[in-house]
């Protein structure tokens, strides 16, 4: 499905393949559309789960622009189906929801920031300055066709917990990345960079003078804070994960440490108009998480994140 979203360079297929070679007796894969209820019926009332992970979702607010229907069924619709069955033939198992930081719209555009040479930035003295907590208000304000098919979703999971005493969590996520991220054009801002340096693509900077910051969490650490609310479950909980001031970066400072590591110079073509809903500053405070569970903490900084993508990512 992301191939058909973003093209072949989006495709995780070969993760999948390699998944099946490297694990073949603890790994299945099977190949089903979320919206698909008697798919998804028979798959929850064939497992005996213990955890459910959603991530499976169109991603993007570019694509989902061009046909809203689909972005819609796949991420509100899709995400009700699983958690129908969820209730129905597990529910007394856990469930993980990724949803998104694109829930808050442009709303953390509306910051008091100061541009600085590379970055814009928050006062220390501000209260969002170590990162946007889950207080911010996701009402009345522009936030992508995408972002309002996440908001219905993030919802619906929370009200499954609340309503029905189901163990669900909501992870709002800032940028999740990593070594095998499949970053393409539209997603997967990090990744792509890379791939486009390192392969002499031309990068393109939408708006904001290439200053917009954006926090990134290394998979490992994503997973890592999905097991501690596995393992000490709570009932429609909402958690903003991300790098926090831990690893955050801007796309400049990116591309200059990414041009450090690589000994290359990037392309890049700069396009004034900002995508719609896009963030100027978005960093994520995760205290509230860390409060719940403090034996969870970071592992990868945004330097040591940022090798190991370029370490990994194809010529």
């Amino acid at each position: 499905m992301r191939q058909y979203f973003f093209g072949k360079e989006g495709s995780t297929l070969w993760n999948s393949q390699r998944l099946m070679e490297e694990y073949h007796q603890d790994y299945t894969h099977i190949v089903a559309d979320i919206r698909d209820q008697r798919a998804m019926e028979k798959i929850f009332r064939d497992h005996k789960f213990d955890l459910v992970i959603h991530a499976a979702a169109q991603p993007s607010h570019d694509w989902a622009a061009k046909e809203p229907m689909t972005d819609f069924s796949i991420n509100a619709t899709g995400t009700l189906v699983m958690l129908e069955n969820f209730r129905q033939y597990c529910p007394e198992a856990v469930f993980i929801f990724t949803s998104t930081n694109k829930v808050y719209g442009d709303r953390p555009n509306s910051l008091p920031l100061k541009e600085l040479s590379t970055r814009y930035e928050l006062l220390a003295t501000h209260q969002f300055y170590q990162g946007i907590d889950e207080s911010m208000d996701i009402d009345q304000c522009l936030h992508s066709v995408f972002g309002a098919s996440k908001v219905a979703a993030d919802v619906m999971v929370q009200e499954y917990g609340r309503y029905f005493k189901l163990n669900t969590g909501v992870f709002r996520g800032g940028c999740l990345t990593g070594p095998k991220h499949s970053g393409a054009v539209l997603h997967g801002f990090l990744a792509y960079l890379v791939k486009a340096i390192k392969q002499g693509i031309t990068y393109q900077i939408y708006g904001y003078k290439g200053k917009q910051v954006r926090d990134n969490i290394h998979a490992y650490d994503l997973v890592n804070a999905f097991y501690h609310f596995y393992q000490r479950p709570r009932q429609g909980e909402v958690y903003n994960i991300g790098g926090s001031r831990f690893a955050n970066v801007s796309i400049l400072e990116a591309i200059a440490k990414i041009e450090n590591v690589l000994g290359q110079k990037a392309k890049v073509k700069y396009v004034d108009q900002p995508r719609s809903g896009d963030h100027m500053w978005y960093i994520s405070d995760v205290s509230k998480f860390k409060h719940h569970y403090p034996q969870w903490d970071f592992t990868y900084n945004i330097d040591q994140t940022i090798e190991a993508i370029c370490k990994y990512s194809p010529e």
